[in-house]
């Protein structure tokens, strides 16, 4: 099942018929894409989203990093809360937003690697650059 990770429809359908399924995807917005997978994802060097920081931070960018990295699930469920009950309640189990997501065969990874921060990724992420970029004229 080739998926988007917004509507969590796709990864839900998968696991109920216990289908392989792969995210084709931009990111998830609390780094999830990096976290379900079991990427290392090292607070003092990886900036959070909406911190600005960049991969060389001083020592209050790290700790703000390191806040803003234990808000990130909060939010981040509840974002998903919605497609969380309606999985639990297809799959007839209790289903955290890692596990759901943590179970897809291939992420397809719609940016450059070098415009990211360098960083260890899992053999079954793929990226595919260069999708998003438009046509110089």
């Amino acid at each position: 099942v080739l998926t988007d990770p917004a509507f969590m429809c796709g990864a839900i359908v998968a696991n109920y018929f216990s289908l392989p399924f792969v995210f084709f995807m931009r990111g998830f917005p609390c780094s999830l894409h990096y976290t379900a997978p079991q990427c290392p994802n090292p607070l003092s060097y990886i900036p959070r989203l909406f911190t600005f920081n960049s991969d060389r931070m001083t020592f209050f960018q790290r700790v703000e990093n390191a806040l803003v990295s234990l808000l990130e699930p909060m939010y981040c469920n509840g974002f998903y809360e919605d497609a969380l009950k309606l999985s639990s309640e297809v799959l007839q189990r209790d289903v955290s937003l890692t596990e759901l997501v943590g179970s897809a065969s291939i992420w397809l990874l719609r940016f450059d690697f070098v415009f990211e921060y360098v960083r260890p990724v899992m053999p079954n992420m793929v990226f595919v650059g260069g999708i998003n970029c438009g046509q110089k004229k």
